[in-house]
Order: C-alpha cells, then sequence, then structure tokens
C-alpha cells in the first residue's frame, strides 16, 4: 500500500492552512506540502516537490478540488498526468477518491465536462473565424516578421555573418520564429 502526501495550499499570506493540514493530517498524510501564494498563474514550488517525490501506488491528497487546479482543465490536466503515473488522487470536502469505482466515474464525469468545454470553445472560435472571413477579415494573431523583417533576416542569414540566434535577437523574434519564417521561404537554416 502507497503513502498518503498531502498537498495545501493558501491563496494569500493572510490565509491560514491550519484547516487544510489538520484535514490532511487526520486522512493519515504522512507528509503535506503546503504553498502560499497569489494570483492564477503563481509558481507552485511545494507542489513542485511534491509530484517529484510521489510514487506509483501513493495517493495525493487535497483538502478541496480548487486546492490543486485552477480551473476544470487544469484539474484535469493533473489528475490525468497522476494517473498516467499510476498516482491515485483524493479530494476529502468533495468525498473523490479515485482508487474506487465512485472516485473513477467522478473524475471520467469532469474529464467529459472538460472535453465538452474544449469542443465549445473550438466550435465558437471556427464560427467565428468562418464569420470574419465571410465580412473579408482573416483572423488569427498577425506574423512576428513583417516583410520588411522578413526581407533583412533572409539577407543577415545568406550572408552568413551572424548565428540564427543573433539574427533573432537583432530584430526581436525567438530563434523558433526565425527558423519557421525562414522554412517557409525555402531558405532551410543549418542549426548554428
Amino acid at each position: 500500500m502507497g503513502h498518503l502526501l498531502g498537498y495545501a495550499r493558501v491563496s494569500t499570506g493572510g490565509q491560514d492552512a491550519q484547516l487544510q493540514l489538520d484535514a490532511l493530517t487526520k486522512a493519515g498524510c504522512y507528509r503535506i506540502f503546503t504553498d502560499t501564494a497569489s494570483g492564477a498563474l503563481e509558481s507552485r514550488p511545494e507542489l513542485d516537490k511534491l509530484l517529484d517525490q510521489i510514487r506509483p501506488g501513493d495517493t495525493l491528497v487535497v483538502w478541496r478540488l480548487d486546492r490543486l487546479g485552477r480551473s476544470i482543465r487544469h484539474l484535469i490536466n493533473h489528475m490525468d498526468a497522476l494517473q498516467q503515473r499510476g498516482i491515485e488522487f483524493k479530494s476529502l470536502q468533495e468525498n473523490i477518491d479515485t482508487s474506487s469505482s465512485g472516485g473513477r466515474l467522478v473524475f471520467n464525469i469532469f474529464a467529459s465536462l472538460a472535453e465538452f468545454e474544449r469542443d465549445l470553445i473550438r466550435e465558437r472560435t471556427n464560427a467565428g473565424l468562418q464569420a470574419a472571413r465571410a465580412r473579408g477579415r482573416t483572423g488569427g494573431r498577425p506574423p512576428a516578421l513583417s516583410p520588411d523583417k522578413l526581407r533583412t533576416a533572409k539577407k543577415l542569414y545568406e550572408q552568413r555573418d551572424m548565428t540564427v540566434a543573433q539574427i533573432g535577437e537583432v530584430l526581436g523574434v525567438s530563434r523558433s520564429t526565425l527558423y519557421r519564417a525562414l522554412s517557409k521561404t525555402k531558405i532551410f537554416p543549418i542549426c548554428d
């Protein structure tokens, strides 16, 4: 039987993690990792440590689902990654435990809802692009390299005085953007 590893997170320094810690300890977690951060895209060093130390057969335990994921999609991605590694997941407040058939059912329902949401977003995006094209507009982000910058990039590349990374730095684009743009013009850069 694997170990129970707990994960707690508080959004701001003013919040107290003690409620989560008490619940995770009571649930039998032998080690608890706690992150304190704010913002939707914060780094989670303690979660990273937990994910590095947890092994197949172990269970990641959270007090509530929103402690692990910022959104259903984010949560499902985490749970998918755990499942692929042979790690179970348990949420105390929602009474979800993927080691049970009922918990797996709830997980699969969440995954189906996330897939449904992705499909809806894709359909709306495609419908919006079609409507824009019908009005004579094209969607998407403008290219990183304007035609003038692309001509300059081609000249600099053909002169072979600078590396692709240096050319990208001069033009304010990444090396991969430059490779992609040059390959579309039938110039296939060699690695520098």
